[in-house]
């Protein structure tokens, strides 16, 4: 049954209710949410949701939301609604390139350029490496004059400026959100599974900056009833809003009000509308497909399950005849040939 509000399993839908500006606090929420206990996002930025390769070879993504948050993490968001083969390689991917494209990026390329400044002690106090020294104004000149000021100010007198090694490597956490309209065969039967990289007998995390989050929404099977946290009424929302005609009373806190103006299919502009209803024919055409194949597979089932059953009944039927020979003494050759079995299986009788 439709209703009054968009379908977020959608890739439009999903974008019109997290992926716009005015989405943003509603997408922290969210985020919030799912990593409580873990981390707290203050703010953050939305992102260019195209990454292109970085040559001709390389497949480019584009993602659903891609964010960085005021802390530095980068948080890539995808809704999928059917499954397809490696979709868990594909997911491996996105990840991997959030974190590779950090590698090499200058330090005025991010969004707060920092000086790293390293004070050489030796006991002859002379000046240091013209390298250094040539890196130390490149990155001055990035920064305005106040910023130098300040820098300089703040710092002890200035013996070098040299960029630590291996100080290219370093990373920002990235997490791959993966929000799932079907039950994907790679990971364990339940709703939700957190993958991180670990050593694998101790358990002990190895590195923070890989994140993984996957929602398998056909296992969330609570009752509105049941959900008691904020993360269980959002995450019932999302699985059942698309047939609501309108939002359920006991979801009263805020969040659901802002959701319920974004996801309204009254409240969407006339370019929004057309995307939506393009996006929502092909998830209907999608499930549609999807469940004659489970209808065709069952009735094939049926129909093996019953020409099995024949095929066993006649069977049966020649080991109760050959008994019954048997038992008034016909020779095992008779019997062979009047009910088809073999010899071997006569005599065991």
């Amino acid at each position: 049954m439709a209703g009054v509000f968009v379908n977020p399993f959608t890739d439009v839908g999903f974008k019109i209710i997290f992926g716009q500006p005015a989405s943003k606090e509603l997408l922290i929420t969210l985020l919030n949410e799912l990593l409580a206990g873990e981390h707290v996002i203050e703010d953050l930025s939305l992102l260019d949701k195209e990454d292109h390769g970085e040559n001709i070879r390389h497949k480019g993504i584009i993602f659903d939301i891609y964010c960085l948050t005021s802390s530095g993490e980068y948080i890539i968001v995808e809704m999928q609604c059917k499954s397809h083969v490696y979709f868990l390689d594909r997911t491996l991917y996105y990840v991997c390139r959030g974190i590779s494209r950090q590698i090499g990026k200058s330090l005025v390329d991010t969004p707060k350029p920092k000086i790293f400044i390293e004070e050489l002690r030796r006991e002859d106090d002379q000046l240091v490496h013209e390298e250094a020294e040539e890196y130390a104004k490149r990155q001055l000149n990035e920064l305005s004059g106040s910023q130098t000021s300040q820098l300089l100010q703040a710092s002890k007198p200035l013996k070098t400026l040299k960029p630590p090694y291996g100080n290219e490597y370093k990373l920002h956490t990235v997490y791959g959100i993966f929000l799932m309209d079907f039950k994907e065969d790679g990971l364990p039967p339940k709703f939700r599974t957190d993958t991180i990289i670990a050593d694998r007998e101790t358990g002990k995390q190895v590195s923070p900056h890989f994140r993984q989050i996957y929602l398998q929404f056909p296992y969330f099977k609570k009752a509105l009833t049941d959900c008691k946290s904020l993360y269980d009424k959002l995450m019932y929302t999302l699985k059942h809003m698309e047939t609501w005609d309108r939002m359920p009373a006991a979801l009263k806190e805020q969040v659901f009000a802002h959701l319920e103006q974004l996801a309204s299919l009254a409240n969407l502009s006339e370019e929004d509308q057309i995307a939506y209803d393009k996006a929502l024919d092909s998830y209907l055409v999608e499930r549609a497909r999807e469940v004659t194949v489970r209808q065709e597979g069952i009735a094939e089932g049926l129909v093996k399950g019953r020409q099995e059953g024949r095929k066993e009944g006649i069977i049966e039927e020649r080991i109760r005849n050959a008994r019954n020979l048997k038992a008034l003494g016909v020779s095992s050759e008779i019997i062979s040939q009047s009910t088809g079995l073999s010899m071997e299986e006569v005599d065991k009788l």
